[in-house]
């Protein structure tokens, strides 16, 4: 057909039919939730319709996508199946998603829709990662993260940004600019003009696009999307437009006046799209309604097979947390796992960092989908605590030193792993966890279970717990387990020794859900041993007896092992066995080994280096007091550090963390 228009009149209607669909699909909701058919959270992105509308005949659903909570209209144009698309957000087990995500969290990669974020600006981090696995994979497949103009003012976008300039992703970032963020107009949350200009201080393209012109808009996205595909990098796409509705709910604009309206309403792009298809010929009357008939039925089929569908019922409650459900810790359940069978082959003499170093190397070796990134882990210096020294002479570009800029790199893991990556990342120290935590607890933890099981993120973040060595400060020495245990999605490891750090995280790498291996600083270089050499791995779960004893349990992990060891054998002196279990996996955690050893000798301390107050400590001891209350010589007890930050003084530091005579001391209060 003719492209007097600019563009081809097939494609125009066809531009046409999926703003249809959308717009059915906006009436259809806002209809059911005003006649309370049906009731869920709804942010309606009326007036947008034209932006994924123009952007779905220029891609497929092998390119990926990733949009915000005010989203439906980009995953209606991707592909995402509308009964499944309405079922899962009335919470039925038909969804997409199981009813798991809801409205909020639509996940469904058969269309390239591969994750919905209810956290604003939260989204740009993850398609980098996306973007980063087609270009390690040499694929021409373009990303496509969909945000508002407000998410322009979140940190997670600049990171973000940085990260796809330095690596020249193909991801465009596309700022669907309706004026207005949330409830606040443009000219009240930043002095900004444009937004195109933050590309181009990050040295990247920026252009400014009239969203609700379909032939501008698919002109100019076309361009854009053929020059990232030929890996020419990234770019940003301030896409003009105005949100006609509410920031939720139902109805219109509360923040437009009566005129303001009106002349919104004369731009709408689809009562105008649909005029000029009748203006020039292009479709007539007849085909129009047809259209929109079609669209129409098609909606009214999917809201009637939601309704019908059954509501997710309780028997999903703890299903798809983890990959396997016996990982999910329960009152009164004792896992019985197996230990790893004992290592008769060749070993090497390793330091913790050597350790590490040799899993991750030997990792890359089984796995292609291995890769490593992290803040200054290249050639030099190969990691601040030298597990990467050399590394990337030998992998190139699997080796991936980073900005520092902690969002961006779990961000870029959760993403990479959403497409079958096994990311390995470096957050230097269990501190900064405070800076990444949106990214690793909403996101990487939560993903599997919000998309149904459709999605899992196989990656693995490695960080280091500085106390007990003195002089790191407040802000480089604490131990952050607690925090991450409280988060259900993600699985810690705590080795204390460079045979458990190597083990650990061979089994953390090729595991399917998130890890998170907290290394103490303790033992990265003062404690070597025999390592097993090869392929070595101890399964998650599995705790271990380091030491037997007959009259109470020290229960431990991470460098506090070796202050419960010397602990145990001051009080052999005084007559006291005290057997030591060395936790290794805080989750899922070894409750059938702790309870057993436990039984045997009718005592328990639990001992960490973390602030004892609402530490796992107390989660043991109380479990033990829960499940042998009548078998205990004494209730069991947790000894953590003081409720304190980590001091820069040596001194007050040593008296508030655990050591040996205050370990020996909490003990004989046991008796």
């Amino acid at each position: 057909m003719s492209n007097d228009l600019g563009i081809e009149h097939g494609t125009l209607r066809e531009i046409y039919r999926q703003m249809s669909r959308i717009h059915e699909v906006d009436k259809g909701i806002q209809a059911g939730l005003s006649s309370g058919k049906f009731m869920f959270t709804y942010w309606p992105m009326t007036g947008q319709e034209g932006i994924p509308a123009s952007i779905a005949p220029l891609i497929t659903s092998e390119d990926h996508m990733v949009t915000i909570y005010r989203g439906i209209h980009d995953q209606v144009a991707k592909g995402v199946p509308l009964k499944g698309l309405f079922a899962e957000a009335l919470g039925r087990i038909d969804g997409v998603n199981k009813g798991k995500g809801g409205s909020p969290h639509i996940s469904d990669p058969s269309s390239g829709s591969m994750l919905t974020t209810a956290i604003v600006g939260a989204g740009a981090p993850i398609a980098n990662g996306l973007a980063l696995a087609e270009k390690m994979r040499g694929t021409d497949k373009v990303t496509i993260v969909n945000f508002g103009d407000g998410a322009t003012s979140i940190g997670a976008v600049h990171e973000a940004m940085n990260l796809a300039g330095v690596w020249k992703l193909p991801v465009i970032f596309m700022c669907q600019n309706n004026l207005i963020g949330e409830y606040t107009p443009i000219p009240d949350y930043t002095a900004s003009e444009n937004f195109t200009a933050r590309a181009e201080a990050l040295g990247f393209r920026g252009v400014r696009l009239n969203g609700n012109d379909p032939i501008a808009f698919y002109n100019g996205m076309k361009e854009i999307i053929d020059s990232v595909r030929a890996g020419n990098g990234p770019v940003f796409v301030e896409a003009m437009t105005l949100r006609l509705g509410p920031h939720a709910g139902v109805g219109w604009s509360h923040l437009l006046d009566k005129e303001e309206l009106a002349v919104a309403k004369e731009k709408w792009p689809v009562p105008a799209t649909r005029k000029l298809l009748l203006e020039h010929g292009i479709c007539s009357e007849e085909e129009l309604a047809e259209i929109d008939a079609a669209a129409k039925a098609e909606v009214a089929e999917a809201i009637a097979f939601g309704l019908e569908s059954e509501v997710s019922g309780e028997d999903e409650m703890l299903l798809d947390v983890y990959g396997d459900p016996d990982v999910v810790p329960q009152r009164g359940q004792r896992v019985k796992r197996a230990a790893e069978p004992e290592f008769t082959g060749e070993t090497k003499t390793m330091a913790m960092f050597e350790a590490v170093q040799d899993a991750l190397d030997l990792s890359m070796q089984i796995d292609e989908n291995v890769y490593c990134l992290g803040e200054d882990i290249g050639d030099d210096p190969g990691g601040v605590f030298k597990c990467f020294k050399g590394m990337q002479s030998k992998w190139g570009e699997r080796i991936r030193p980073t900005p520092i800029a902690e969002q961006a790199i779990i961000g870029c893991a959760t993403g990479s792993a959403l497409v079958g990556m096994r990311p390995v990342a470096e957050i230097m120290f269990a501190d900064f966890v405070g800076v990444c935590m949106d990214q690793i607890t909403n996101h990487a933890a939560k993903q599997r279970y919000m998309s149904g099981a459709t999605t899992n993120v196989p990656m693995t973040v490695r960080m280091i717990a500085g106390g007990g060595i003195g002089g790191f400060g407040a802000q480089h020495s604490q131990s952050t387990e607690a925090t991450l245990l409280h988060q259900p999605g993600l699985k810690v490891v705590y080795p204390s020794t460079p045979t458990e750090a190597k083990g650990l995280l061979m089994s953390c790498i090729f595991d399917e859900d998130p890890c998170i291996q907290i290394e103490s600083m303790m033992l990265t270089y003062a404690l070597k041993e025999e390592v097993p050499v090869g392929d070595y791995r101890i399964p998650l779960g599995v705790a271990k007896v380091k030491r037997e004893g007959t009259d109470v349990t020290l229960i431990t992990y991470g460098w506090q092992v070796m202050q419960c060891m010397m602990a145990a054998e001051e009080l052999a002196k005084e007559g006291i066995s005290a057997e030591v279990i060395d936790l290794r996996t805080l989750l899922p955690l070894d409750y059938d080994r702790i309870l057993s050893s436990v039984e045997k000798t009718g005592r328990a301390l639990v001992v960490h280096a973390a602030v004892e107050f609402c530490g796992l400590g107390s989660e043991i001891a109380a479990t033990i007091n829960e499940e042998l209350f009548g078998k205990l010589k004494a209730p069991a007890s947790r000894f953590g550090a003081a409720y304190a930050p980590i001091a820069y003084s040596k001194i007050i530091e040593t008296a508030q963390v655990p050591n040996v005579g205050s370990i020996a001391a909490r003990v004989r209060e046991l008796f």
